[in-house]
């Protein structure tokens, strides 16, 4: 039986949603082997549902697809480079792909880090149910106090459900989870469950009063010499959508996009048109506010 999920098409004003209109979307998803390899997952029939969700496709795949689906209206595309790390080396060559002076301010930052904590970086990897359950528990007042949970609301989840699924996947050995203490506390963690030989960048996050002290970084470069060292994965996949991070960390990169395909009834040429339409006007009034010189004003309005 093909699985449909709903995909809420939003109206949104910086970080804030003003209404969304759902949609029976099956989705379909572009792992980083199937990208690797030039696989291409199945699109089972659309028989019941409004369209696909299309995750991490290769950029240059996508006229194929668009040519199987005649007329189809796409909508909510994002075009990016989905990065990765190959952890097939060592981390000291891993250290080698960056500059002299990137490098220099790697260690600094490590070093600062350190001597804020007494001279030595506390960090600790959880991978047994065990250890899973321990980490869940410390976890879950740093979760609620970092921008991803409070601002974004893209924390990571710490109800009970969530815990079962961590466990479970500890249980097979297909989880990695991290925690940087600062005097006993933890500041930042990293949540990276596995599929076969790829580990998943899906949580990141960080005590904000710490930031000044860099954690985040800190922590990805910690666990990413630890991981190195036990050479159980073969890859780091950043996933979809674009970043800073995800750019300066990664190794390879490979060009994809995601959108949703939507069939072509009157509904849905409407609510695209619409959100297009409106889109465009979120962008006209953001350059003008900016050429009166209220980049201020624009930055809090389209915050939200």
């Amino acid at each position: 039986m093909t699985t449909t999920r709903t995909y809420q098409i939003r109206f949104i004003v910086g970080s804030r949603k003003l209404f969304g209109s759902d949609r029976q979307l099956i989705p379909v998803v572009w792992t980083l082997e199937d990208l690797i390899g030039q696989t291409t997952p199945a699109m089972p029939s659309c028989e019941g549902a409004d369209g696909y969700q299309l995750s991490s496709p290769p950029a240059a795949a996508v006229e194929a697809i668009l040519a199987r689906h005649p007329g189809w209206l796409v909508g909510a595309r994002s075009d990016y480079a989905r990065h990765y790390i190959c952890l097939d080396g060592s981390y000291e060559d891993y250290l080698a792909q960056f500059s002299g002076k990137t490098r220099s301010t790697l260690r600094r930052k490590a070093r600062k880090f350190a001597e804020a904590d007494g001279g030595t970086l506390n960090l600790r990897c959880y991978r047994t149910p065990g250890e899973v359950r321990e980490f869940m528990q410390l976890v879950r007042p740093l979760n609620e106090s970092t921008y991803q949970t409070r601002l974004l609301g893209v924390g990571l989840p710490t109800d009970e459900e969530a815990e079962q699924e961590a466990i479970r996947l500890a249980e097979q050995d297909a989880l990695r989870a991290f925690l940087l203490f600062l005097h006993g506390q933890p500041v930042a963690y990293l949540y990276l469950p596995a599929r076969g030989e790829t580990l998943l960048y899906l949580y990141l996050g960080y005590a904000p009063e710490h930031a000044h002290l860099s954690p985040g970084t800190v922590l990805q470069l910690a666990a990413l010499e630890q991981l190195f060292a036990e050479g159980r994965f073969r890859y780091f996949d950043f996933t979809e959508g674009s970043g800073a991070h995800k750019a300066k960390f990664g190794t390879h990169s490979i060009d994809c996009c995601s959108f949703i395909l939507l069939r072509p009834t009157l509904a849905n040429r409407l609510l695209l048109g619409s959100l297009n339409a409106f889109d465009g006007a979120v962008a006209t009034a953001r350059t003008l506010v900016e050429k009166l010189g209220g980049n201020s004003l624009a930055r809090r309005l389209l915050r939200g």
